[in-house]
């Protein structure tokens, strides 16, 4: 409580005042900082960067799921290992790994030598300072832990519910869509949701994959505490970011919640 609700109270308090001539903070109460919010400009940015944070999300669930599923039917001496692997980037800072994509993405990047390799003799492509780049760098950062979340729910789920659909004459295509994928949805839901918080919120990918070309509603934040000087409005958009991630978080627990009770009911009938 004290670490988590006394931060979230302070900035909240923030949001009500307005800032100095000067900087700082004047206490004048008011609610236009929460107006500013509301802004078509500031909505654009938050539009922006929830479609980039769902793209990535969208990519890691793509990627993470197979993965998560192959480790999961390994033998069970090989799962540990495997399961190292795929959060051995862990051992490196998120920095370094950021800046590992600037130097594999640059004009004279590793990417743009292979093509020329494969005997590409145009322009190099221009990879790096993109949306895409950006979204690269977010699936890369967050993809471990999608595995880790999907792949909780794939060692639980119990064999013989396969087994079974295949007896009553599903093949593998149609036990994995009307069996293995309903069963683990939640896993699905859980990786989904923590990776679009953190995306949503981020301001260090944006700032170096990005190159300040756009920015994300975690970069307007980080520039109103340390640039503008201007607190109250950053901790009005820093609550209004907030309260989108304890949305997502509610309605991912109440999902999962629902999906736990159907699953008791079918094992009551």
């Amino acid at each position: 409580m004290a670490f988590m609700v006394a931060p979230c109270v302070l900035i909240l308090s923030y949001a009500f005042f307005e800032r100095g001539v000067w900087g700082g903070i004047e206490y004048n109460f008011n609610l236009e900082n929460f107006v500013r919010v509301a802004d078509p400009l500031y909505a654009k940015i938050f539009l922006t960067s929830a479609r980039i944070a769902g793209l990535a999300t969208l990519l890691a669930i793509l990627i993470a799921y197979p993965a998560a599923y192959a480790i999961s039917r390994a033998p069970r001496t090989r799962q540990p290992m495997l399961l190292f692997f795929a959060v051995l980037p862990f051992w490196s800072n998120y920095l370094i790994r950021t800046y590992a994509w600037i130097v594999l993405l640059n004009r004279e990047g590793l990417f743009n030598n292979l093509l020329r390799q494969f005997g590409y003799n145009g322009e190099p492509l221009s990879l790096l300072y993109t949306e895409g780049a950006v979204i690269v760098g977010l699936v890369y950062n967050y993809l471990p832990f999608v595995i880790l979340a999907i792949y909780s729910t794939l060692s639980r789920l119990n064999p013989e519910l396969m087994e079974a659909s295949r007896d009553l004459g599903a093949g593998p295509f149609r036990t994995f869509f009307r069996v293995t994928l309903p069963l683990t949805l939640p896993g699905v839901a859980a990786g989904g949701v923590f990776v679009f918080v953190l995306s949503i919120g981020n301001f260090v990918t944006p700032a170096l994959l990005g190159g300040g070309r756009f920015q994300m509603i975690g970069n307007v934040v980080y520039d109103q505490f340390l640039t503008a000087n201007d607190w109250p409005f950053g901790a009005a958009l820093g609550m209004a970011l907030i309260a989108i991630m304890v949305a997502l978080l509610m309605f991912q627990a109440k999902a999962t919640a629902h999906a736990s009770g159907e699953r008791a009911g079918g094992k009551d009938v």
